[in-house]
């Protein structure tokens, strides 16, 4: 809604309205009569500058009371006026309707009238004024007189309009054009009847017509994608982030990043507090305690309430990089007594006080009940005592054992908000919105008969499986696409929709299936309706497993009341790389029907990677040399017989390209980390100068322009704007200061940047080193990113089995489970 902020500054006690207003050729003071706005302008429809007008003068106290130095007879007048627009304005926004026109312009017509009466009353009030006013009296007369002809004028234009209208409107209008399906069809039995073409026995003795399935709606072309350009900080916050580094003796090459994590202001920020330096990724506490010290000299002390407060961010930003949303508060203080910090209580506390963190109190789970949420204690003051007691009930039973637990409010609010959406979803589901989903549960193909059963009583459904089992909910999404439902799927990596339609068999299922950030950013998927939500009937997530807590809220916030809700994954990989443990979670509170496939992956692949799953690590036979295993006794070896594999045994042996291979090892630093890897793969595949930041075109690169998200590409080129690539279809450039954070080359990936992408062959690297670092998650990952081959660089003997055998996934800290729990019963 627009307002006029010169006319509400000037406006005043004693101030003209009239000098608002419009000029005469303006329609909307035809609408709104002089110009001058009271509270009945807001209203009027059809005619934002009148309502904007409206708006903006209400909020000054003298404007809209209906008071006017000009007198009560002028204020009438402009009350006919408004009164006249706000009719003809709602008249003609209706649907057309002759007496509708006719209406608008009787009342336009009666009100100018009685406006014009008016004003000759006034007129001849001011003749019969005696002596020394009449002077006074003629030069406001005059006044009037020139504005009252503006507003003829403008009067005049606004019966012209109402006058065309109505004639536009003189014409028959056909009656039924925009019906369709059994009121279409009625329709034309009926006009025939009318008109003697059949007699109305036969016509409605006919049998129906079969139904036609409803067209697909038209969507207009997607434009060819543009080159996206992550937005940096603006040049004068980097400069003066720059200064103040370059005062404490700190490398100026960090000011992009400084002034990118702190914001408008960031330079006086972190002279103010020189440990906000912790707030850049990858600032460890030991150099921002340094650079305190060279910035504020003797008045630097590890006792300083900034530093305590500092590292309590940090230490929960860390615990969010390792999948917590939340930390345990006797392991916070026990980390922070570890940094130097000499009352970790007091730095707690602080950062609570301050809203950096938020606590909790969770109920814990006593002889295998169900964890039942106390009244959640987040406070924003520093009382010791609030997070230390549990509330006794109402009806003086025992206080129940609790966990306390802090959290930044990011993750928390959006945990708390995920567990509200799923519960709507679960209660939303009625009767009345499951009639569709019967006819497709009855029709439903046998291989996804369980989950389309499950799917059409049910708002949120869980669906477990290989890659294999991905047939049954593109089934689903099959089946409730051809009834005319409005479907999509959203997968985890970009080649998610390529397996899923593969996987269904059926093209016309891809242009409903894109990625989660598609989705979300409206890049993908039908579109959001009036409301803000998602135009969706059933929404499938693929991979679920990689869902973090924030990128869950945000699609189940997006879907309607009513909508359906599948997630599907194999809850045996990796979790997501961002906090939080959401299919976990899910799978743990039993809020819903759980539905497991029995189609299990095909081939030695699938054999040993679902041994893996179980914990076992089988001897497969791979007469196809579907698995090899490559023995290494040292890094140098296990770096040279990775290019081998990639550049020249695949290739000649299995016939898959080097570009078809992805390397995965189990972390970036060490001497077989994809660092190393990388370098080595570039100089056999790809040798070049690299000219911008070590790349070059051609270069198959990893880009993240999110923590914990990667989109893998190549190199296009490089130029003054920054780096050119084409990641899935779509042209990125990343300027040139983001370079060194967001790209990496990508011929050598981590298990986490692989996960939701599948390669026809793989190489995983397992070098001695990383024995401690290996578990039954990462290595079933690692090993099932493969489709037709898989070649394991073996260095770390008998600490493969072992990890497969005795090392599940290493637990998180969340609290999903239990604010589910409090909210939806446990599902049968």
């Amino acid at each position: 809604m627009s307002t006029e902020p010169e006319t509400t500054e000037n406006a005043g006690p004693g101030t003209p309205e009239t000098s608002a207003t419009p000029p005469a050729e303006e329609p909307a003071t035809a609408a709104g009569g002089d110009g001058t706005a009271d509270a009945g302008d807001a209203g009027d429809i059809g005619d934002p500058e009148t309502a904007g007008d409206g708006t903006a003068e209400a909020e000054d106290p003298d404007a809209g009371d209906g008071s006017s130095e000009d007198g009560t007879a002028e204020h009438s007048g402009d009350t006919g006026g408004e009164a006249a627009g706000t009719v003809a304005d709602e008249a003609d926004g209706g649907a057309g309707d002759d007496a509708a026109g006719d209406l608008a312009g009787e009342a336009a017509e009666a009100a100018e009238a009685a406006r014009d009466d008016l004003g000759d009353a006034g007129g001849e009030a001011s003749e019969n004024e005696g002596g020394g006013a009449a002077g006074d009296a003629g030069g406001e007369d005059a006044g009037q007189r020139s504005e009252a002809e503006a507003e003829l004028a403008a009067q005049r234009l606004e019966r012209e309009r109402i006058e065309r209208r109505k004639a536009e409107k003189q014409g028959p209008v056909a009656g039924g054009t925009k019906l369709s399906g059994k009121a279409a069809d009625l329709l034309a039995a009926v006009r025939a009847v009318e008109s003697g073409e059949k007699p109305a026995a036969t016509v409605f003795a006919e049998p129906p017509a079969p139904r036609r399935p409803a067209p697909e709606p038209e969507r207009p072309p997607r434009p060819a994608p543009a080159a996206v350009t992550p937005a940096g900080p603006a040049p004068e916050a980097v400069d003066a982030v720059r200064q103040v580094l370059a005062g404490a003796g700190a490398p100026d090459t960090l000011a992009p990043q400084v002034a990118a994590a702190l914001g408008e202001g960031a330079g006086t920020v972190l002279r103010e507090d020189p440990w906000m330096l912790l707030r850049v990724p990858g600032v460890r506490p030991d150099q921002a305690d340094g650079f305190a010290r060279a910035l504020l000299g003797a008045a630097c002390g590890p006792d300083d309430e900034r530093r305590g407060r500092a590292l309590t961010v940090w230490l929960l930003e860390q615990a969010a990089l390792a999948g917590h949303t939340a930390l345990e508060l006797p392991a916070l203080t026990a980390a922070l007594a570890q940094r130097a910090v000499p009352d970790p209580d007091e730095a707690v506390q602080s950062a609570i006080a301050e809203g950096e963190a938020l606590v909790f109190q969770d109920a814990l789970e006593e002889s295998g009940a169900p964890a039942r949420q106390q009244n959640a204690d987040r406070t924003g003051h520093g009382d010791g005592d609030s997070g230390d007691e549990a509330e006794e009930d109402a009806d003086g039973e025992e206080e129940r054992p609790v966990r306390v637990l802090l959290g930044l409010e990011r993750y928390a609010l959006a945990e708390e908000s995920l567990a509200d959406g799923l519960a709507r979803l679960v209660n939303s589901v009625t009767k009345e919105t499951a009639g569709p989903w019967e006819t497709i549960a009855a029709g439903a193909p046998r291989q996804a008969a369980e989950l389309v059963r499950a799917v059409a009583g049910h708002g949120l459904v869980l669906h477990t499986g290989g890659e294999a089992a991905r047939a049954e909910p593109a089934a689903l999404l099959a089946a409730a696409r051809a009834a005319g439902l409005r479907v999509f799927a959203a997968c985890h990596a970009p080649d998610g929709s390529r397996r899923l339609a593969a996987s269904a068999g059926d093209a016309e299922v891809s242009p409903a299936v894109g990625t989660v950030t598609g989705l979300l950013t409206g890049a993908e998927g039908p579109g959001r309706d009036a409301d803000g939500a998602l135009a969706l009937d059933l929404l499938v997530v693929l991979d679920a497993p990689q869902l973090d807590v924030e990128g869950a809220a945000m699609l189940v916030e997006s879907l309607p009341d009513g909508a359906r809700l599948v997630l599907s994954g194999d809850p045996a990989v990796l979790w997501s790389a961002g906090p939080g443990r959401v299919f976990a979670d899910l799978l743990a509170a039993r809020a819903c029907p759980q539905i497991a496939s029995r189609t299990p992956d095909p081939g030695p692949l699938g054999e040993l990677v679902s041994g893996i799953g179980a914990g076992e690590l089988n001897q497969v036979q791979a007469p196809g040399k579907e698995i090899v295993i490559v023995p290494v006794r040292d890094a140098g070896e296990a770096v040279h017989r990775t290019t081998q594999l990639v550049a020249d045994s695949v290739p000649r042996a299995i016939g898959i390209p080097a570009e078809r291979t992805v390397v995965i090892t189990p972390g970036h630093g060490g001497a077989v980390g994809t660092r190393a890897l990388n370098t080595a793969l570039k100089e056999r595949l790809n040798p070049g100068p690299g000219r911008f930041g070590g790349f070059d075109p051609g270069d198959r690169i990893a880009y993240s322009p999110a923590p914990g998200r990667t989109l893998p590409g190549r190199v296009v080129r490089a130029d003054a704007d920054g780096l050119h690539l084409e990641c899935a279809g779509a042209a990125v450039v990343v300027p040139r200061e983001r370079v060194e954070g967001c790209v990496r080359h990508g011929w050598a990936l981590t298990a986490h940047q692989a996960a939701g992408g599948r390669w026809p062959a793989v190489v995983v690297v397992l070098p001695g080193d990383a024995a401690q670092t290996l578990s039954r998650p990462w290595v079933y990952t690692a090993f099932g990113r493969a489709e037709r081959h898989l070649s394991v660089v073996h260095g770390v003997e008998q600490a493969l089995p072992k990890a497969v055998a005795e090392k599940p996934a290493r637990p998180r800290t969340t609290r999903l489970r239990t604010l589910l729990r409090a909210q939806v019963p446990a599902a049968d």
